[in-house]
């Protein structure tokens, strides 16, 4: 790797670069972290015991894809953010094809949700919480494919730390106090309480404590279930994958999905057995499009990923090297070409296995990125940019410009209006929105966890799973927490055609896991959690390594802008036109030409993600990993 150019940096990277540095160090050493090194694996999470999950199932002899799965189910079994009932999706490298595969393991809107259902309610968009809100649980199928199809340990092997973990675990503050922050509701559902709050009714705080054992024995025997499942399986000669998936038909088809359904629709949801039989995962080819020679891959429009890709087709066009490290032009172009491909997400992104069909080849085309760019107002921040019309660049005609030329409208009619009481109210509607920025911020953010795993056969994984973090409604007594994710469905096709809540369809979700090669092989893996932002981050941080020369720990930790301009994926998809967070150390005079320039700032001390990331070494044959100091983020290598 080569040395960052000093001549280039702000005052911001500075900061962020060499504030924890010490005298002596040498200059790749100056970063809050140190790079990780490994030749025989790495494996990186959102947690410390979730990463040690995955190095005590790499010593096993698992390869990359079950360390994953372990970290995957460790970090599921902690509450971070995700759970057993959430979202997986991933991409996986394959040594033996040289091939980059796409993971979908998204849940799907159950039977009954349909917009008309949800509008009867009163509600603009499906619920933030309850039950009203859950999607089919994805993560279990996701892990078990992936250990069927690519890994190399049986699923009891994989499952053994969260096993342990679900037996008891010392649980975390930032968990314990999102518990205690969130009893009210919790209260609100049937089995939640038993899981989340040990101490109810018998101290003032009813969560558990930092540090103490935190037990989930529903959680333990549902996953005892399915070692059992497995075990049966083996015992009658299965092989070792019909084993695996005989464990996911228990899950899906059998008691366990008996249970869960049970405990649903005792709630008030609307899941049935048949949605859950019905479910599958799905093996699919990722986006890809390619900045100066280096292939990158993203899962496709059923995520956020594809706006990764938008972007630095829009970016490919400018010289960023020439405006300076984070200077106000930098910064202004990365807000400006994330503006153009956020529009675009929030108007034409969707399930691709529903119809309408959406425009991908016009979307991911670099003749439309081009013109896109020169859409750039070099002087202000433009609030009202809207999504293009990508159809002309594939050979076909817009079937939705009635809707295109109303977006402006239907923005407006989205765009909540604060009352002087603190209550919201959104014209035309009877729901109502984020009292204060600092809620919208969190819903903006929420969600997500991120998995890396390398290893020295060559399987790279790079997962971004999530769905069913604390506040969530316990499905019967499985331990089983349902995701939320129904919530980023739009009811009215006005907002965007291709994402209109129906029964087995999935929602379009932030989740974004990301991959590039470079000369046809690994290049970077790496992931991110924080809801819209997270294709944001991504991209600062691969333009960090391809056009800053920062080696991957320096890219994990740099400063990076976000953008609230976009309609937020989460609660009532509010956005905030030309509202820009940046570090804090972000120099006076760059501040004054961003405002100058239109943009209202905030400001936080840590803006970097958090960013997990692996950099692949072939001249010396070694992993670099970089993981994130913005939270409990951390890894291992050997």
């Amino acid at each position: 790797m080569g040395t960052f150019p000093l001549r280039l940096l702000s005052g911001v990277a500075v900061a962020a670069l060499f504030t924890a540095s010490l005298p002596g160090e040498t200059h790749a050493q100056r970063t809050q972290k140190p790079v990780l090194h490994g030749k025989h694996w790495v494996a990186i999470t959102g947690k410390p015991l979730g990463a040690t999950a995955g190095a005590v199932t790499f010593a096993k002899g698992g390869n990359a894809v079950d360390a994953a799965a372990a970290m995957l189910a460790a970090t599921a079994t902690m509450w971070d953010v995700l759970s057993w009932g959430g979202e997986t999706q991933a991409l996986i490298y394959n040594p033996n094809t040289g091939e980059v595969i796409g993971l979908n393991a998204l849940g799907v809107a159950p039977s009954g949700a349909t917009a008309e259902f949800y509008q009867e309610e009163g509600l603009e968009f499906p619920p933030e919480f309850g039950p009203l809100s859950a999607v089919t649980p994805g993560t279990p199928g996701g892990l078990m494919t992936m250990v069927a199809e690519w890994g190399r340990l049986s699923l009891a092997e994989v499952l053994a730390p969260a096993m342990e973990m679900a037996q008891g675990y010392p649980i975390e503050a930032g968990t314990a106090d999102r518990i205690e922050g969130a009893k009210e509701r919790i209260k609100e559902w049937t089995y939640s309480p038993d899981v989340y709050l040990p101490h109810l009714g018998d101290e003032e705080r009813e969560a558990p404590h930092p540090g103490e054992i935190f037990v989930q024995e529903d959680l333990h025997q549902t996953l005892a279930k399915l070692v059992e499942a497995e075990a049966e399986a083996l015992a009658e000669g299965k092989s070792r994958a019909e084993a695996i998936y005989a464990a996911y038909d228990r899950f899906y088809r059998g008691d366990i999905a008996r249970e869960m359904v049970r405990g649903v629709q005792e709630e008030g949801g609307l899941m049935t057995m048949d949605d859950l039989a019905t479910w599958q995962v799905i093996q699919e080819e990722p986006a890809m499009t390619t900045y100066k020679g280096i292939e990158v891959y993203k899962l496709t429009q059923w995520t956020q990923g594809p706006v990764l890709l938008q972007a630095l087709n829009i970016l490919e066009n400018l010289d960023l090297q020439s405006m300076g490290y984070n200077s106000a032009r930098y910064t202004h172009a990365l807000y400006q070409a994330m503006n153009l491909s956020f529009a675009d997400r929030d108007f034409y992104y969707g399930d691709p296995y529903f119809p309408p069909e959406e425009p991908m080849e016009g979307l991911l085309s670099k003749e439309y990125a081009r013109d896109r760019a020169g859409l750039i107002d070099w002087e202000r921040n433009d609030p009202d940019i809207g999504p293009g019309d990508p159809y002309p660049y594939q050979g076909g005609s817009n079937p939705f410009l009635d809707y295109l030329e109303g977006w402006h409208t239907v923005k407006e009619r989205s765009r909540a209006v604060t009352t002087q009481d603190g209550n919201a109210a959104a014209a035309g509607f009877a729901t109502s929105s984020y009292a204060d920025d600092g809620a919208f911020e969190d819903a903006f953010y929420a969600g997500t966890t991120s998995v890396q795993a390398a290893d020295a056969e060559g399987w790279v994984v790079s997962i971004t799973p999530s769905g069913g973090w604390v506040p969530a409604v316990i499905a019967g007594r499985t331990g089983i927490g349902l995701s939320q994710r129904g919530q980023s469905f739009v009811t009215d096709p006005a907002d965007n055609p291709y994402n209109v809540v129906e029964p087995g369809k999935r929602p379009r979700v932030t989740l974004t896991p990301s991959m590039a090669l470079k000369d046809g092989k690994p290049f970077l893996s790496f992931a991110v959690q924080g809801g819209d932002a997270q294709d944001q981050n991504l991209l600062q941080f691969f333009l960090n390594m391809v056009e800053w020369d920062m080696n991957v720990q320096q890219a994990v930790e740099a400063p990076n802008i976000n953008s609230f301009q976009m309609r937020g994926s989460f609660g009532m998809h509010e956005s905030r036109p030309g509202r820009l967070l940046v570090q804090n150390e972000t120099p006076s005079w760059v501040q004054a030409e961003l405002r100058r320039m239109g943009y209202d700032l905030t400001f936080s001390e840590r803006t970097s993600g958090p960013i997990n990331a692996i950099f692949f070494d072939w001249d010396n044959g070694s992993f670099w990993g970089g993981a994130s100091h913005h939270g409990d983020d951390y890894g291992i290598a050997w």
